[in-house]
């Protein structure tokens, strides 16, 4: 099952508010991904801030990327 993210919102605590294409709201924490290659670039807040939704997923460079399945199924529901 791949559901896309159509809106991402990065928030001050390194969670990711995310809204999918099936109108779920959901928040992934990014917190376990900060000390692990390429994501370590994501612990500059300006950086984390730059999250932008392209092809259905969260990038933040060319570089750097996560699965829609994996945002999905390891997030939270949120409101």
């Amino acid at each position: 099952m791949l559901i896309d993210v159509i809106n991402v919102k990065p928030k001050n605590d390194f969670t990711l508010w995310l809204k999918f294409e099936n109108g779920e709201v959901r928040e992934f924490d990014c917190k376990p991904l900060l000390e692990k290659k390429p994501f370590q670039k994501l612990k500059d807040k300006y950086f984390f801030d730059m999250a932008k939704v392209e092809y259905g997923t969260v990038v933040w460079s060319d570089e750097i990327d996560i699965a829609p399945e994996t945002l999905y199924l390891e997030s939270v529901p949120s409101s």
